[in-house]
């Protein structure tokens, strides 16, 4: 078991999401149940994704959960993407947002391989 709240994916995730909610208090009231919603739900994901997955006894349980908070990076990013293309995130919003998801993407692929080679 890891604890989570010392790993520095689950640190920069959370804080992801706090940027994710403040971008998009910005969007049109008309998305509060759509792309607001898609977005907030994705970002609080990843972060607790990486919490419960931290809790597993095994290693693969743990990269399980991992996988999917990859997903939900790539899930994230679409959404994004696609706000970008209604007008409701300027492309430097856009940029800016897409680097820290760059960044938290490769950490947890790196993590992951960690989890790997101690597995052997």
């Amino acid at each position: 078991m890891h604890r989570f709240k010392d790993l520095e994916i689950w640190k920069q995730s959370r804080e992801f999401c706090i940027d994710i909610y403040q971008v998009t208090l910005k969007f049109p009231e008309a998305e509060k149940f759509g792309l607001v919603n898609q977005l907030r739900r994705s970002s609080v994901s990843v972060p607790s994704n990486i919490a419960e997955g931290a809790s597993r006894k095994s290693q693969r349980d743990f990269d399980r959960f991992l996988e999917i908070a990859t997903g939900s990076c790539y899930e994230i990013e679409t959404q994004l993407l696609i706000s970008n293309d209604l007008g409701f995130l300027s492309d430097e919003e856009l940029s800016v947002l897409q680097l820290k998801l760059t960044s938290i993407i490769k950490m947890i692929s790196k993590f992951r391989t960690s989890l790997k080679n101690n597995q052997k």
